[in-house]
Parts: C-alpha cells; structure tokens; sequence
C-alpha cells in the first residue's frame, strides 16, 4: 500500500516510517529541477496534480 494510502488507514502501522517516506518524497518532488525550468510553478503544480488525479481514475476503473 503506497504511503499515503497507508497513513488514511484507520489504524496505520509504523506511522514513523510512512510519515518518513512521504517527507522524503515531498523533498525530492521540492527539489526536482523540473521547478527551475517551469515557466509558472504555481500552474505546473496545478497541472501535476491533474494529472495525478487523471492517473488514480484511470487505475481505479
């Protein structure tokens, strides 16, 4: 179960290490250099999550 799926469980397990991976996750998407090149952060974080959404849809049909 990916990380932030495991930590909306009711009763998670080792929280400290999901709450571990997920900060690491979000560092790495942070620093990414993808950021320096955007024309617009904010609309490309709107888009990447779009496009995230789209991803979760298309597995769960």
């Amino acid at each position: 179960m990916p990380a932030p799926q495991a930590l909306a469980a009711p009763c998670p397990r080792d929280t400290a290490a999901l709450r571990r991976r997920l900060l690491l996750l979000s560092v790495r998407l942070w620093r990414h250099p993808y950021w320096e090149t955007a024309p617009s952060v904010p609309a490309a974080r709107c888009e990447l999550r779009r496009l995230a959404r789209a991803r979760r849809a298309v597995q769960a049909a």
